[in-house]
């Protein structure tokens, strides 16, 4: 595996492969970015020393399989490359040329691309796996990339390919994955309540909620299935909510039915599927209505006006004998100053004529008011929001930079008021919150007075989502101090950090909801479950572990192959959930395959649900498993395939 980045994901990546799969794992990085940070995800055991000695030690230990001219490299091992830039010499010198896959994480979308389209033409039969925040791009670059890599290998031979193309059965295809599409969901997730933990698929909307602990005579709802316990420690202000143990303290993900039934006390984390029937984003420009053009004391005085000019009318009717029409018309031309004096006419007439320029002289001054109003509502239309007095129960979301927009967009789907903050007055966000009408607060969140006009005080959550941990921790402290119940999402680089801000907070607000999340954290098991090949739906965290949505073929995977629902289910690693009817799914009907063992439900995605433990998974079948990266390293690695052949 090659991984080539310039910040948190690279290493997280590149650590997940060598932890959890156990793959063998080059990592180029710019030079400076070797010696940055390494204690948060270990540091690189890759060097040419290393190399060597790991290659000598195998070679000592008899394996014989290492091809000729290739170092052998023990599982898990590391390696570091050190380049300014991703030209063709530097993929070469990786390894592109006999790798598996390929994951190119820049945060420059220019840079990833240049270099996958360099990397396709040196193996087309690479796996690639490229983070690109534009989405409509990322459709169109991994159209072509599938369709150069077809045509190259259209004529190459079976056995030259496997030669060559390195990767033990990899099939060569193109993931585009955004960190920020993968984490937003469990950011806007965290802050608010009833929400939590949402994965959105094409036309499938995965909901986990987290319960609190059922109630004497009362049961809990299990939902689809129970997706994991909560720590035991949920409840204590001292207790390590969010750590790695798995112990009979910490959470438990994918548990047995005797596991539930005996965990009482202990909050469920369970698996909900919805339709989103809010309103949709829009793409364009809102229409004003008339009713914002102009104030209420505007449209008063308006309808005044016409009643004065039907009270004349009736009067030139009564005066004068005129037809309704002929008489409407006269006060109008009286009421504008552009009829003639009513000279040698009745006196009548006259007072009329008197009356109605009087009225016309009260209507200029409403006229011109309504043409400034009006001309400001259309300005201030296109301009930012301020927050509206009355406004409470919002999400005060700090910063709109390249993870908030996304926040912002998930938070606006599910019909929740937010509130933005942003120093940067042209963050790529602002576009966004102008478009969808979002309030927006203009000011460094450090400075006294900004949080307050974000309604800090009256709002229901905090979103801290800044680049920097120390902005975030101060404006979370700060709010704490205005309003100590408030929750708190906070994005902090380290982990270690992050563990001590999140038990010091909590030590010191038990009754307040404080969540830390780390964005690359969150998106690194979806880059790697994407490079050893596997159709990554999304990922729920549990408070700080990590459960994965994959759709995968039934065959070839002894662990799901001809065996039952029930039997397929290993507890703590993986979970059948649903059977795919559409594209790659079992042909015919699925309901008459399943039919016999239980109620199905169909959703508009074409995925079966509740299948009956009793169903046997057949070679064809398609199905979308919930599973621990662990369990799923288990089920769908190389190595794990290769152990479960004879």
């Amino acid at each position: 595996m090659v991984v080539a980045g310039d910040d948190a994901l690279a290493h997280r990546l590149a650590a997940e492969l060598r932890g959890v799969y156990g793959e063998r794992v080059t990592l180029v990085v710019p030079p400076a970015q070797r010696r940055v940070r390494p204690p948060v995800v270990g540091r690189a055991r890759g060097s040419t020393l290393f190399d060597r000695v790991s290659a000598a030690v195998t070679r000592a230990a008899g394996n014989g399989d290492t091809p000729p001219g290739r170092t052998a490299e023990p599982p898990g091992s590391e390696r570091v490359l050190e380049a300014t830039e991703l030209t063709e010499a530097v993929l070469a010198e990786a390894g592109v040329e006999r790798a598996a896959a390929l994951a190119l994480v820049h945060d420059d979308d220019e840079t990833n691309i240049r270099a996958a389209l360099t990397a396709r033409r040196l193996n087309p039969r690479l796996r690639l796996v490229i983070r690109l925040y534009n989405r409509r791009l990322g459709e169109h670059i991994k159209e072509l990339l599938d369709q150069a890599s077809a045509l190259a290998t259209a004529g190459m031979d079976d056995g030259t390919a496997a030669d060559g193309g390195g990767g033990g059965g990899f099939d060569a295809s193109t993931t585009v994955l955004s960190d920020a599409d993968t984490a937003a969901p469990a950011l806007a997730a965290t802050a608010v309540a009833g929400t939590s933990k949402v994965v959105q698929t094409d036309g499938l909307m995965l909901r986990a909620v987290e319960r609190p602990p059922p109630g004497p005579g009362e049961v809990a709802d299990p939902g689809l299935c129970t997706l994991a316990l909560l720590s035991a420690t949920t409840n204590d202000p001292a207790g390590a909510d969010g750590s790695e143990s798995s112990g009979p303290q910490g959470p438990r993900l994918l548990p047995d039915e005797r596991a539930v039934a005996a965990a009482t006390g202990r909050g469920t984390v369970v698996l909900e599927t919805v339709s989103y029937t809010g309103p949709a984003v829009s793409g364009g420009r809102s229409v004003l209505p008339f009713a914002s053009l102009l104030s209420r004391r505007l449209r008063w005085s308006f309808a005044g006006l016409v009643g004065c000019v039907i009270g004349l009318a009736i009067a030139s009717m009564a005066v004068t004998r005129e037809p309704p029409l002929q008489a409407t018309y006269l006060t109008l031309l009286d009421l504008f100053a552009i009829n003639n004096p009513a000279i040698g006419q009745p006196a009548g007439r006259q007072v009329l004529q008197l009356f109605s320029g009087l009225v016309g002289l009260l209507l200029l001054p409403v006229l011109l008011a309504a043409v400034l109003e009006a001309l400001g509502t259309f300005r201030s239309g296109s301009a930012l929001r301020k927050p509206p007095r009355g406004l409470s129960g919002h999400v005060v979301l700090l910063g709109v930079g390249k993870i908030g927009t996304r926040v912002l967009a998930r938070l606006r789907e599910l019909n929740i008021p937010v509130v933005c903050v942003e120093a940067d007055p042209e963050a790529r966000g602002l576009a966004m919150a102008r478009r969808l009408r979002v309030p927006v607060v203009l000011g460094d969140v450090t400075q006294e007075g900004v949080l307050e006009a974000a309604k800090i005080h009256r709002a229901h959550a905090l979103l801290a989502l800044t680049s920097a941990d120390t902005t975030n921790l101060e404006a979370a402290l700060y709010a704490r101090t205005v309003r100590p119940d408030l929750r708190v999402v906070l994005r902090l680089y380290d982990d270690d950090f992050a563990t001590a801000v999140y038990r010091t907070l909590r030590a010191a607000h038990p009754q307040a909801l404080t969540r830390s999340r780390s964005v690359s954290h969150l998106a690194a098991p979806a880059f790697a479950g994407a490079m050893m090949g596997r159709q990554i739906l999304g990922a729920i965290p549990v408070e700080r572990r990590v459960l994965l949505f994959a759709a995968i073929e039934v065959g070839g995977h002894a662990q799901l192959e001809g065996r039952t629902v029930g039997e397929a289910f290993r507890a703590g690693s993986w979970r059948v959930l649903a059977l795919e009817t559409g594209v790659g799914g079992r042909r015919g009907d699925p309901a008459g395959a399943v039919a016999g063992g239980g109620v199905t439900r169909r959703a508009p995605s074409g995925l079966v649900w509740d299948l009956p433990s009793s169903y046997v998974l057949r070679a064809e079948d398609r199905v979308v498993l919930a599973a621990t990266r662990r369990g799923l390293a288990e089920l769908l690695g190389r190595r794990a395939r290769e152990r479960s052949e004879p």
